[in-house]
């Protein structure tokens, strides 16, 4: 299990960190905000430990771009504030539990070993789910992968590095297992009610084309004059579907930052 701990003050922070990594965690820390979303994503930890006081970007903000991008993962806040209405901030913004400082490493053990058994359970329920024919929480054609609740993207066995709108865009030619997918489908699917600028479409699909280029076995998007975009696999392959075996949440990302879907 990979735990992130994003903290400013350096000795609690390597406290925790030897605290955490006695019971077998593999443990990264952060000092600053825009080191501690860095970080997030480029080893997708299985639990975040956040203080609010970050500087750069303050805790409450990198907990907003995490629940945006990652509402899965169990972030435990850590704050000098032990008010109420603190508390109760942070869990309205997608925190899963508070720890008012100081508090003692017994029970922070304890909470993300709580945290973290959820975690689990969650995930294992997705995965089943996923292999149960409802939706298949892995997606492949030739020998390209996508994860869909890992959300890693793997080429030949190599991982991929996909912004947040590639990544959609892939999922939903997938899943429309070779037929065409039109134009205004994918911008609904993709970017819902927001407006974009009009050939926003034709710029991502033009760069997860030059993304999947070049290796053997590789799936092409194909442009269906008047219908849209379609998948298109080497020798007829299929789009295939298939349940999920592993048991983490993420692996390392191409150039440190993987088939996460970043923004």
């Amino acid at each position: 299990m990979r735990v992130l701990i994003a903290e400013d003050d350096r000795p609690l922070g390597s406290f925790l960190q030897r605290g955490l990594a006695s019971l077998g965690y593999e443990v990264e820390v952060a000092h600053d905000g825009e080191l501690a979303l860095d970080s997030f994503f480029r080893c997708e930890p299985d639990l975040l430990l956040l203080d609010l006081e970050l500087p750069g970007r303050p805790g409450p903000e990198v907990l907003r771009v995490i629940r945006e991008l990652s509402p899965l993962c169990p972030v435990l806040v850590l704050s000098a504030r032990a008010d109420a209405e603190t508390r109760i901030r942070c869990l309205g913004e997608g925190a899963d539990d508070c720890m008012a400082k100081p508090f003692s490493l017994a029970e922070l053990r304890a909470r993300c070993g709580a945290l973290l058994r959820r975690h689990q359970a969650v995930r294992e329920l997705l995965l089943s789910r996923g292999g149960a024919g409802e939706s298949p929480s892995t997606l492949a054609l030739g020998t390209l992968t996508l994860q869909r609740v890992r959300r890693q993207v793997h080429l030949a066995g190599a991982p991929v590095r996909l912004t947040n709108c590639e990544f959609a865009l892939l999922e939903q030619l997938l899943l429309a297992g070779g037929a065409p997918v039109g134009r205004a489908a994918l911008r609904a699917s993709v970017w819902e009610a927001k407006e974009i600028e009009s050939n926003a479409l034709d710029v991502h699909i033009a760069a997860l084309r030059r993304k999947l280029a070049g290796v053997d076995g590789a799936p092409a998007i194909e442009t269906v004059r008047g219908a849209g975009y379609r998948m298109v696999g080497y020798e007829g392959q299929g789009v295939r579907g298939r349940a999920l075996a592993g048991s983490r949440m993420g692996s390392a990302k191409a150039n440190s930052l993987g088939g996460e879907a970043w923004l």
